[in-house]
């Protein structure tokens, strides 16, 4: 049974398997935390949201409650993933170098670590595709 488990290959349903629990934690943490916070709290949110690319702080509100509200759902379940997991990265990448500075150390950066694991979860969702277990899957058979 180890053999199985630690064999150099990996089986194509253990690389399904596997982008299944990637989008499941990348996505669902992500709209737990983020978007249901701009879901609920959008119109307290849009006084003071930041405006990283000055397109006005509610257009910028409404692009990260796109990102994190609509397409981490949408990465969860595995529909229009590619898509999804890249307006999730493009969000998170623009927050991170404009509002965050890239920030990893320090006080500014509590959250550095955090925002570089979705970066990397949704560049990988991204360049792999959603697996079979997806509602992307199951729509092209």
């Amino acid at each position: 049974m180890f053999r199985k488990l630690f064999r150099r290959k990996a089986s194509p349903s253990r690389v399904d398997a596997a982008l299944l629990v990637l989008r499941l934690a990348a996505g669902a943490s992500l709209f737990l935390k983020h978007g249901t916070e701009k879901l609920f709290r959008f119109h307290a949110m849009a006084a003071h949201f930041p405006n990283p690319l000055h397109i006005g702080p509610v257009p910028s509100l409404i692009f990260a409650l796109l990102s994190d509200g609509i397409c981490s759902l949408l990465v969860v379940f595995g529909l229009a993933t590619r898509w999804a997991a890249l307006i999730v990265f493009v969000n998170i990448g623009v927050a991170w170098a404009f509002v965050h500075r890239f920030a990893f150390f320090g006080p500014q950066g509590a959250h550095g670590e955090l925002i570089v694991l979705y970066l990397a979860a949704m560049l990988a969702i991204f360049l792999a595709g959603p697996g079979k277990y997806s509602i992307d899957a199951a729509l092209d058979r």
